[in-house]
């Protein structure tokens, strides 16, 4: 494995230089710039939608301050379950005095920094300096780490103090040894935050707040005081009781912090694939990294594996959702397979008795979302995850799962049985058929109606080329999984599906005079929506070099699909084209623009696809430089929309970047 100072050499990342007790920390890290930009201010608890930081599934995420008035504390914790609010402003702001003088840190010259897995506060003041950091230690627990360092030639006297304030009503706090313990009316979810210091320390509880003041400290000429303080949430009790109380040791958990950093960053830029040489590329890759990790949430309650938020910057991504999770599990492959599969066992959890998998689920199982499910590509990103982690034993336990997921589609989803599935819901609603695309409000189901297969089953009256190129790709994902796992027979029984399904979707699908591929109504009419679905069928092989060579002479067109972020999710010049508020309506969504570019790699097209890819990250608001990744890009002007922290946008750009080779079936 490369080093990682190697790395940073390289890729121009993070230096985490080790820190102890004895040794000045002005060199923890070099100046790689920030994942992203911090600053902000509570004063709406349920107002989520801004940069910040998380890691290890913890159920909490903090940001640095937006005012300097708040220097000294980083701002939060962000408590999630179903929801996001935030517990404070600022639960834990550092105050320092000297001969009962308050010193003023809003009047210091302070940097604030975010890099991976790590925060940084940095001021000097009065011939101090004081540096705060804070890491996570676990998936409940993180850990702020406060230094006080003497720049002056003669000793200090100094008196620490931290203060915090609840912005939430119904909280109770109380005083507990040497920190705070804060319950809530209406949940179980419990907040702590406990001093880790062998110093006396008096703390006052006041209503909603509290104040907690050190002993006296002194501090020598070139020395420094250092003391921690670990913020732990549960969701429940039960949670609490089954963590064993530990005393973290802040320096112990640094290194560890940079270590399991160190291995992310480079079991992805040493995986296989493309190697990426322009800095862009990989402070991209980084950025779209420490996304994942962020909306990466621990099992907790109805949630039995781990997984990861949509986003956890809009309240209603507040749970793992299947289609998200497939996509997710590819990109999180390259660098943290474990949680990959964790991804994927998470929905599998709930697989019902006929082989359905929900759309969502939630630390509240009452709240899954069963009236619909989501495009199959369960199968693909299991493959992609054996492809990292080569882990047979994941392949026997979710084998037998994906077969019945597969098999359910043709029970449930065919409606005149004749191999070709139509998207639908298990409540008869359109809305819920919709949502089953992934593609919620797509045009080309704006005509469709529903038709009963049976009492928990109902199809739209069309069927959808997309849905059936990727259950052609589930086939042949299945069949090379079983030869992995050794099963031969399987593995030809899936092979012999192939050439069949393929020359049905190309005789049903494709449109000669258009050299487009539609979805069709199953009375035989053309859904005639030039869309994504019209260039899916190329990304798993589908096409013949004259079908490739039209659907690419379509996508080349300016006034479809060659905008100035391209490979929309409706051509511009349809009437209902409308990216702001479309959705799918004409948006960029990066996993349709994959599919695409993707495509354009498999049949040899590697100028084309350079140039789309050149164009994407050019003119897409925050792939270069600062700015979240987001949701979805307006086409014609850029502009990032929708959910900021885009969790499947992140894995697909991790995707993208590497992707040199395709699977053949």
């Amino acid at each position: 494995m490369m080093s990682f100072i190697r790395s940073c050499c390289l890729y121009g990342f993070v230096l985490l230089a080790m820190v102890n007790e004895t040794k000045n920390s002005d060199a923890a890290r070099t100046d790689f710039p920030d994942v992203l930009t911090m600053g902000f201010e509570v004063q709406n608890p349920e107002r989520i939608e801004t940069n910040v930081f998380s890691d290890l599934g913890a159920w909490h995420a903090y940001t640095q301050p937006a005012s300097a008035k708040d220097h000294g504390a980083f701002i939060g914790p962000l408590l999630m379950d179903l929801k996001g609010e935030w517990l404070g402003n600022t639960i834990s702001k550092l105050q320092l005095k000297e001969a009962g003088k308050v010193i003023d840190l809003s009047g210091a010259k302070t940097e604030l920094k975010y890099y991976p897995g790590l925060l940084i506060q940095e001021m000097r003041i009065n011939d101090l300096k004081v540096e705060l950091q804070l890491i996570f230690v676990s998936n409940r627990s993180a850990m702020i780490n406060t230094r006080v360092y003497n720049l002056a030639g003669k000793e200090r006297k100094l008196q620490l103090s931290w203060t915090g304030e609840s912005l939430l009503t119904g909280v109770q706090i109380k005083k507990a040894d040497k920190g705070i313990d804060i319950s809530f009316k209406d949940n179980e979810h419990r907040f702590t935050q406990q001093f880790n210091s062998p110093h006396e320390m008096n703390i006052q509880v006041s209503g909603n707040g509290y104040q907690a003041d050190l002993e006296e400290i002194r501090i020598q000429p070139d020395g420094h005081f250092s003391i921690g303080q670990t913020q732990s949430y549960y969701l429940n009790a039960a949670e609490e009781q089954a963590t064993t109380a530990t005393a973290f040791n802040f320096n112990k958990e640094f290194r560890a912090n940079q270590r399991r950093w160190d291995k992310y960053l480079n079991d992805y830029f040493n995986a296989p694939g493309l190697q990426l040489s322009s800095v862009a590329q990989q402070k991209l890759a980084v950025k779209s990294i420490v996304t994942l990790q962020t909306n990466w949430r621990s099992k907790s309650k109805d949630l039995l594996h781990g997984g990861v938020f949509p986003s956890l910057n809009y309240q209603g991504f507040y749970g793992f959702w299947s289609w998200d999770s497939w996509k997710q599990a590819v990109g999180l492959s390259y660098f943290n397979p474990a949680l990959a599969k964790e991804n994927m066992l998470a929905m599998f959890d709930y697989q019902d008795e006929h082989g359905m998998v929900a759309d969502c689920i939630y630390t509240d199982k009452k709240e899954n979302n069963w009236r619909d499910t989501k495009p199959p590509l369960a199968a693909w990103a299991v493959w992609k995850i054996y492809g990292q982690s080569k882990d047979v034993s994941f392949l026997n336990t979710i084998y037998p799962k994906l077969v019945k997921y597969h098999e359910w589609w043709y029970k449930n989803r065919d409606h005149n049985q004749n191999g070709l599935c139509e998207f639908g819901s298990t409540d008869g609603t359109r809305i819920a058929a919709a949502w089953e695309s992934g593609m919620d409000n797509a045009v080309r189901f704006d005509k469709a109606v529903l038709l009963k297969n049976n009492a928990n089953a109902w199809s739209l009256n069309q069927e959808s080329v997309d849905l059936n190129a990727y259950l052609y790709a589930e086939k042949g994902y299945l069949a090379k999984i079983a030869l992995a796992m050794g099963n031969s027979k399987a593995h030809q029984e899936w092979k012999s599906q192939l050439d069949p399904l393929k020359q049905k979707i190309n005789q049903t699908f494709f449109r000669e005079d258009k050299g487009f591929y539609y979805d069709k109504s199953l009375e035989g009419q053309w859904i005639d929506v030039d869309g994504p679905e019209g260039w899916l069928p190329l990304w798993c092989g589908l096409a013949d070099k004259q079908q490739f060579n039209s659907v690419l002479k379509m996508i080349k067109k300016t006034n479809k699909f060659d905008t100035s972020v391209p490979l929309a999710t409706l051509a511009a010049d349809h009437p209902g084209f409308d990216p702001l508020k479309g959705y799918w309506r004409g948006p960029v969504w990066l996993d349709q623009f994959y599919f695409g570019y993707s495509a354009l790699l498999r049949y040899g097209k590697k100028e084309e696809a350079n140039y789309f890819l050149n164009k994407l990250l050019k003119n897409a608001e925050g792939l270069q430089g600062q700015g979240a990744i987001r949701e979805n890009y307006h086409p014609l002007t850029g502009k990032g929309l929708n959910a900021k922290n885009f969790s499947w946008s992140a894995a697909h750009l991790l995707i993208i970047l590497k992707e040199n080779t395709h699977d053949t079936f």
